[in-house]
């Protein structure tokens, strides 16, 4: 059972907690994912006293809401263990990072040993309030969507059944129900975030438009898109202004990004067309008309998934790091994916061994640039389940 399995974030809380007791830890990532679920296990496993709260209520609480939760934390101290405070979606509550400063503050004047742990799925929110008051304050833990390592052991899966079903635990249960499943990913996890998280949260002038690019994005994983062409499909579009903001806001929600194209001396050419990204392959499947079945039998749309998914994987394991991901495009040639570090550049294609395409693109790009490194996922490189189970930290090592 997913409730069961054990994810080494957590050994990471726990160690964190224990070894840097001067800071207060903060976990960031999607919904669904597990982080509620780990923040219960590190309190069930904490050896002193805890205190749990969630600010996730239709009607989010003020600033007082934390003061009281602090003060319910700071009253189990029994001077024998430090007592653990954990807020969960705490970036629902409006200045919520200068009531967690003050109240910071003050226990390390009077010595308290209070240690807090800080839960959000909004990496935009939780970055303004750690920017903007708690510098020098966290340390920032991700807690990213489950791998095919995790959903191999915990659920038995496949790399196809991954690669179509995704990495969300609560939904992995319903797999054998496609429409309980569909109904689940679309109403508990796509709808919860879009309405919850993003249009309830940021100044979203036409929360109809952040959906339908949603869903553009959903029809059309790992293509390139031009921001015209989006005009052309979607009503009441505005400008690309407006669809650039609002494809930052989903990529904030662990939802879709925009890769932008590499180009020599910027990692990304700003306003190019981006190439659409779905963190997870359940936001594509469950909008999507395809079973699993017949997802497997086209060529092309499994071409697709697996190409999302290496770069979702890279999007994701990347994440607050000092590497950019792109893709890039000249005349008729193409990469996949384009990593950038410094001076370390490497060229990334996808080969899911149907339909590919020949390496005719891979070879233009190390043409023009030849300090680039290749790197083929699949097919006659990197197995795909390699390739998912590797950190990507661990693939691409900065040159000294």
């Amino acid at each position: 059972m997913a409730t069961e399995f054990h994810r080494k974030i957590l050994d990471e809380l726990k160690a964190g907690l224990l070894g840097i007791p001067g800071l207060m830890h903060v976990l960031i990532g999607p919904r669904q994912v597990g982080k509620t679920t780990l923040a219960h296990s590190l309190a069930t496993a904490w050896e002193g006293k805890s205190h749990y709260g969630v600010a996730d209520t239709p009607l989010p609480p003020g600033p007082a809401w934390i003061a009281a939760q602090w003060d319910a934390a700071r009253r189990l101290d029994d001077g024998v263990r430090p007592p653990l405070l954990i807020l969960d979606e705490v970036q629902k509550v409006f200045r919520w990072s200068e009531v967690v400063k003050s109240l910071w503050d003050e226990d390390r004047k009077t010595g308290a040993s209070l240690r807090v742990v800080i839960l959000g799925s909004s990496s935009l929110l939780l970055a303004e309030g750690m920017t903007e008051s708690l510098a020098g304050r966290f340390f920032l833990h991700r807690c990213r969507h489950w791998s095919l390592g995790e959903c191999a052991e915990a659920f038995s899966w496949d790399l196809d059944r991954w690669l179509y079903f995704g990495g969300y635990p609560g939904a992995a249960r319903l797999a054998g129900d496609e429409q309980a499943w569909r109904s689940y990913v679309t109403d508990a996890l796509i709808e919860a975030v879009l309405s919850r998280d993003v249009v309830a949260m940021q100044r979203v002038t036409k929360p109809a438009l952040l959906r339908h690019l949603f869903v553009l994005a959903a029809r059309f994983p790992a293509q390139v898109f031009s921001y015209n062409k989006m005009l052309g499909q979607l009503q009441d579009a505005g400008n690309t202004t407006t669809l650039a903001h609002y494809l930052r806001l989903l990529e904030t929600a662990f939802l879709a990004s925009g890769l932008e194209r590499f180009s020599l001396g910027q990692a990304r050419s700003r306003g190019s067309s981006p190439k659409l990204i779905l963190w997870n392959n359940a936001l594509v499947s469950a909008l999507g008309l395809r079973s699993f079945e017949q997802a497997r039998s086209d060529p092309s749309w499994w071409g697709r998934l697996a190409e999302n998914a290496v770069g979702a994987h890279l999007v994701s394991g990347l994440q607050g790091l000092r590497y950019d991901v792109g893709y890039w495009r000249q005349g008729n040639s193409e990469v996949d994916f384009v990593v950038r570090a410094g001076d370390s550049i490497w060229a990334i294609e996808v080969k899911s061994g149907r339909l590919d395409r020949p390496l005719a693109g891979l070879d233009a790009f190390l043409a023009r640039f030849p300090s680039a490194r290749p790197l083929i996922v699949g097919t006659g490189g990197i197995p795909l389940a390699s390739f998912f189970s590797t950190d990507p930290r661990d693939l691409f090592t900065v040159r000294s």
